[in-house]
């Protein structure tokens, strides 16, 4: 599993011209399965998201985790994270997991957070989207199961 974490100040979702989803400050999050991932690789990587402490404590020392910040989460299914483009122009996906598996795993990811409490909100499984952020710091943060 990969994730792209942008620590936002407000993200939305539109498909077709229609909001779908809107957080303030959080974590915007581009998420994409591998072919290879299991329930392990899933539970940490929704451990790791909850518990990164990427928001500034009273001293100004990125201390605090999303919860403790009263933060929000936008996810975004992103099976693009797994580009091969080492041969031509043209990317490859075959690292990517099969859209069946890449949505229940998406899916269980973004139920284990909102487990420890955090709001999750979502944009749309294979849609065409436009995602609009506003990003903190900037903050951008890569994890990836693999690695």
């Amino acid at each position: 599993m990969r994730i792209l974490l942008q620590r936002v100040k407000r993200a939305k979702v539109h498909v077709a011209g229609k909001r779908i989803s809107e957080i303030g400050k959080g974590y915007l999050l581009f998420v994409a399965v591998h072919k290879d991932d299991n329930p392990a690789d899933i539970d940490n990587l929704a451990n790791k998201v909850s518990n990164l402490r990427i928001f500034a404590d009273s001293c100004g020392k990125l201390n605090r985790d999303i919860k403790n910040n009263g933060g929000e989460i936008l996810s975004v299914s992103q099976f693009t994270l797994y580009a091969n483009t080492k041969k031509g122009n043209r990317p490859g996906f075959d690292d990517a997991a099969a859209q069946e598996k890449a949505k229940e795993c998406w899916m269980r990811f973004n139920e284990l957070i909102e487990k420890k409490g955090i709001t999750v909100k979502t944009g749309i499984f294979a849609e065409h989207m436009e995602v609009e952020l506003v990003n903190d710091g900037p903050v951008t943060i890569w994890l990836d199961s693999r690695t």
